[in-house]
């Protein structure tokens, strides 16, 4: 499998792969007309609401994992197949791209994230969409061993991160979910300080710092959640990137969580 962030030469050297444009706004703002505007050359466009999430609920969060099914028809209309390679960007350092990258990757496919994506990007842009024939993509199971649910995060199995803005995490606002705080024993390591000011990843000896720096040392038994499980991967992938192996995701994170108003909710900087 290729490594989890690969860069602009890596993409260049590798002409087959397959680049996927995942962009998208919580302010709402439409990722999809920001493609038409200006993309990769080559790239596809992959809707985040529409195939890699399923229906949102108190019971499952903003963005439960989708149907596997559902999945695999959105990779087949954007003409991705099962033996393609799959490099995903964003113009918000990989934040967002990193959803669909683990995605394929812990159902057995290659994929990567573009270190720095669109905003690191130095080459000219188009408007112009490739023409791709539909792909042929297999429906598989998402991997039990990869995903945490909520009676693990509630007992407190492993340790938890915590993707989200440590404003978000400290409970000083909350602009999308019904509760402000953060779980009870959860770390805080938002996506956003794992990139520098270009938007790439800090180098792995940094990144791994900052995950010791909460005590993670080994992703094996590593739970991490943000808002609604998008961002969290992003934290998933930044740690298969610095080597500590493979953690796990809780999918419906703090929108699940904080939907239940017999859960306690911690605020302020300490995980309790």
């Amino acid at each position: 499998m290729i490594p989890p962030v690969v860069d602009q030469a890596w993409v260049r050297a590798h002409p087959d792969v397959v680049l996927a444009d995942v962009r998208w706004y919580l302010d709402g703002r439409s990722g999809e007309r920001a493609f038409t505007e200006g993309h990769l050359p080559g790239a596809v466009f992959v809707d985040l609401d529409r195939w890699l999430a399923g229906p949102p609920s108190p019971q499952a969060g903003r963005h439960p994992l989708p149907d596997p099914a559902v999945f695999a028809q959105g990779m087949g209309a954007a003409g991705i197949s099962d033996g393609d390679v799959v490099v995903a960007y964003d113009d918000a350092g990989g934040t967002v791209a990193a959803r669909l990258v683990w995605m394929l990757r812990a159902t057995g496919h290659d994929a990567a994230v573009l270190d720095g994506g669109l905003t690191a990007w130095d080459g000219p842009l188009t408007t112009t969409s490739p023409d791709r024939s539909p792909g042929s993509f297999t429906a598989r199971p998402w991997p039990a061993e990869r995903l945490a649910d909520l009676d693990e995060v509630v007992t407190g199995a492993g340790v938890l991160v915590d993707a989200r803005a440590r404003a978000r995490y400290r409970g000083e606002v909350e602009p999308v979910d019904p509760r402000a705080g953060h779980v009870p024993g959860a770390v805080n390591v938002p996506c956003g300080e794992l990139m520098g000011a270009d938007g790439r990843f800090l180098p792995p000896d940094e990144l791994r710092e900052v995950f010791a720096d909460v005590g993670v040392v080994d992703a094996a038994d590593v739970v991490a959640y943000c808002g609604s499980g998008v961002t969290a991967c992003h934290v998933l992938v930044a740690l298969e990137h610095t080597g500590l192996g493979t953690a796990r995701l809780f999918p419906g994170s703090w929108s699940r969580y904080s939907s239940d108003p017999t859960l306690p909710a911690a605020t302020g900087p300490q995980p309790r």
